[in-house]
């Protein structure tokens, strides 16, 4: 069985998240997505997120037909320990990681990049309310 694994904040579900799954799930048999804790999120992106909880950003990730597993994590070294955990066959990692480090990756056999969908992004979803 062919394991791939993305990981994300996955706050508010939007078409570009629904377009990597099903990038992932095509490259694979079995699709793990990691979580950022509520308090990582808060660290990372303010008191006002997340909008959606980890139990409930879980409940809606396991409901998507491509997800096979959600896990959460509360820092790099809970996800790299996940990551070590399921070793997967791939990684799959926004594009814009390219030229950064990839937490975890030494895990993976490959690593395999994700372009953005134009257009979609929780942050414009967050600014269209304001």
């Amino acid at each position: 069985m062919k394991i791939v694994w993305v990981n994300r904040c996955f706050d508010i579900l939007h078409r570009g998240h629904i377009e990597l799954f099903e990038y992932a799930k095509s490259l694979g048999d079995f699709l793990i997505v990691g979580i950022d804790s509520d308090n990582r999120i808060r660290e990372h992106k303010g008191p006002n997120r997340p909008i959606n909880n980890h139990q409930d950003r879980k409940f809606f990730l396991k409901s998507i037909k491509y997800v096979d597993e959600v896990v959460v994590f509360e820092s790099n070294t809970e996800l790299e320990n996940w990551i070590k955990f399921y070793e997967p066959d791939i990684l799959v990692v926004g594009s814009e990681y390219k030229d950064e480090g990839v937490v975890g990756s030494e895990y993976a056999k490959n690593i395999e990049f994700f372009d953005r969908v134009k257009g979609y992004s929780t942050s414009k979803i967050l600014e269209k309310r304001q």
